[in-house]
């Protein structure tokens, strides 16, 4: 795999995200097996990094967000935020700078103009739970798990609580984040986690049409529609119709919903220009 610059320590030079981008979709892949691709302050300014990149590419039409190993994503990297408590301050500047990042991470994932596809093969646990219910979408194979554990050990996932209320209903989140039990796939499907669940011999081929048949589509359109989900879902219904009405006026005078439309009419393949 290609690449991030940023690296979680001198002794490796193995970049901490891998990048491949294929027929207009971008897989980034977390590297850090070894730590449980934990969300270390330099793992997510090297996400952050990429996902900026990806932002501005017009090559990029869909983000699938993965990660080596057995883990997805452990979540916050303990080891350093244990090390921090040797600060003068008790570690608390380095905590609020911890969380901050993080909230900034997954309001980016979520602003982010293109829609990006979590692939959990893993263990997504704490903070790497909080990862999955911040994307638009995930895929995962039968054998991944999730759960939202700091109950266990005095520290409740009240960051992580944030995007997993937003992604499953209220008493589904609420078991999770008390119990910290893991779930398996099935039952995160069931709250609404996750969109699919797919055997792991077909997973590279499942996933990657599945991002394609997203990615054949207006970046335009992709984007309008992201935008919109996001700011009418916590609206009253009268403003979120007010507002999405005014939302697809503005998309029917777009080139592509002109383009859209008539080559629908004449069974035939629409060309987008992404404007």
């Amino acid at each position: 795999m290609m690449t991030a610059e940023a690296q979680d320590t001198p002794q490796t030079d193995k970049p901490l995200i891998g990048k491949l981008l294929h027929n207009n979709v971008l897989r980034l892949v977390l590297q850090r097996p070894e730590r449980m691709n934990a969300l270390s302050m330099a793992m997510m300014d090297a996400l952050q990094h990429e996902l900026t990149l990806a932002a501005s590419d017009p090559q990029v039409r869909v983000i699938l967000l993965g990660a080596e190993g057995k883990v997805f994503c452990g979540g916050h990297d303990l080891k350093e935020m244990t090390a921090a408590r040797a600060n003068a301050d008790g570690g608390k500047a380095f905590y609020d700078e911890t969380f901050a990042k993080c909230a900034a991470l997954m309001q980016q994932i979520v602003n982010l103009p293109k829609p990006v596809i979590a692939v959990v093969t893993g263990v997504a646990t704490a903070a790497g739970c909080q990862l999955v219910a911040s994307c638009d979408l995930a895929l995962a194979t039968d054998t991944a798990t999730f759960c939202t554990p700091g109950v266990n050990i005095g520290l409740f996932c009240s960051t992580p609580m944030v995007a997993l209320s937003r992604a499953a209903s209220r008493k589904q989140a609420m078991e999770m984040l008390l119990t910290g039990e893991s779930i398996d796939a099935s039952t995160a499907k069931d709250f609404g986690l996750i969109n699919r669940i797919i055997p792991r011999d077909y997973l590279e081929t499942v996933v990657q049409k599945y991002a394609e048949t997203i990615a054949a589509k207006s970046a335009l359109t992709l984007k309008t529609g992201k935008e919109a989900f996001y700011k009418q879902i916590d609206m009253p219904l009268d403003e979120a119709y007010a507002y999405t009405g005014q939302v697809m006026s503005e998309n029917m005078m777009a080139q592509d919903a002109a383009e859209g439309i008539e080559a629908f009419l004449q069974k035939r393949t629409p060309q987008w220009q992404d404007k």
